[in-house]
C-alpha cells in the first residue's frame, strides 16, 4: 500500500486510525504538534513511518506539509486536525478563535485541495474530512467550532457531488462523530457534560466506512438521531438544546 497522511496524529481520534492504518498495511506519515510522540510513534510503527511536527494553526505549515510529501504518494488523507474554543462569543479570545479558524477550516481547505488535484489526476484516492456531528448543529458557547465543522460537511459532501458527476474514482468522506473521550474539551477549557465514547471504536468505524465509500459517517444511532433531528427541527429550538447542552459543561 502508498502513504496514508494523517493531520493531528499526536492524540485522540487521530493516533488510533494510524495504529489502525498501520495494521491494515498502510504506510504513514504523521503530523502533529508534539515532535516528541511523533517520534515514538516512528519508532513504533517502523522505517517505512514519515513524521514533521507543525503547528497548523500557524500560515503556511499546511503548505509545508503538502511540500513535505512530495515524492511520497499520499493514496489516503485524513485531515484530523481540530479545537475548539468554549465560552460566549463576546468573551473568547479573537486569537484562539482565529487559530481555531486556520486549524479547522484554512489549512483542511488547503490539504484537501493541493492533495484532491493529485489523486483526481491520478483518478486514485481517498479524503476523510474529520468533522463532528456539530456540523449539522447551530452551537451557542461553541459557535466557532460548530460553524467550522458545518463548514468542514458542507465542503465535503459539495466535492463529493463534484467527483461523483465526472465520474472520478476518487473518494471523499466526513466523519461526524458525537463527544469523543480525546483532549478536545482539555484543550477547550472544559468538562464533558456526556459520557464521551472511545476514541479508538470511532476511528476504526470512520476509516472501514469511507474505504468502503460511505459519505457522511456518523457512529453510534443516539447520535444519528441528533443529526437527523438538528435538521428537521426550528432553528432557535436546536440552538436553545446545544446551549443548555453547553452550559452543563464546568469552567476548568
Amino acid at each position: 500500500m502508498n502513504y496514508a497522511l494523517i493531520t493531528g496524529a499526536t492524540s485522540g481520534i487521530g493516533m488510533e486510525m494510524a495504529i489502525y492504518l498501520h495494521k491494515m498495511g498502510w504506510k504513514l506519515i504523521l503530523t502533529g504538534r508534539n515532535e516528541t510522540i511523533l517520534r515514538r510513534m516512528a519508532q513504533r510503527f517502523g522505517n517505512d513511518t514519515r513524521y514533521i511536527a507543525l503547528d497548523l494553526s500557524e500560515r503556511g505549515s499546511a503548505e509545508t506539509l503538502y511540500q513535505f510529501c512530495q515524492g511520497l504518494r499520499v493514496d489516503f488523507l485524513i485531515n484530523n486536525a481540530g479545537f475548539g474554543v468554549f465560552g460566549e462569543f463576546t468573551e473568547t479570545s479573537l486569537k484562539q478563535e482565529l487559530e481555531l479558524i486556520e486549524v479547522n477550516i484554512r489549512s483542511l481547505h488547503i490539504l484537501t485541495k493541493l492533495f484532491l488535484r493529485d489523486m483526481v489526476k491520478r483518478d486514485c484516492g481517498q479524503i476523510l474530512n474529520v468533522g463532528s456531528v456539530a456540523g449539522f448543529m447551530t452551537g451557542p458557547l461553541l459557535s466557532s467550532y460548530y460553524a467550522s465543522k458545518n463548514y468542514v460537511v458542507r465542503l465535503t459532501t459539495a466535492i463529493r457531488e463534484e467527483l461523483r458527476r465526472k465520474g472520478s474514482n476518487v473518494k471523499i468522506a466526513v466523519l461526524a462523530p458525537g463527544p469523543v473521550d480525546t483532549n478536545f474539551n482539555n484543550r477547550a477549557g472544559v468538562t464533558f457534560s456526556a459520557k464521551p465514547v472511545n476514541p479508538k471504536i470511532v476511528a476504526q468505524y470512520g476509516i472501514d466506512k469511507a474505504l468502503e465509500g460511505r459519505c457522511i459517517i456518523i457512529p453510534y444511532l443516539p447520535v444519528k438521531v441528533g443529526a437527523v433531528m438538528a435538521k428537521l427541527a426550528p432553528e432557535n429550538v436546536v440552538a436553545s438544546v446545544v446551549w443548555h447542552i453547553q452550559k452543563a459543561k464546568a469552567k476548568v
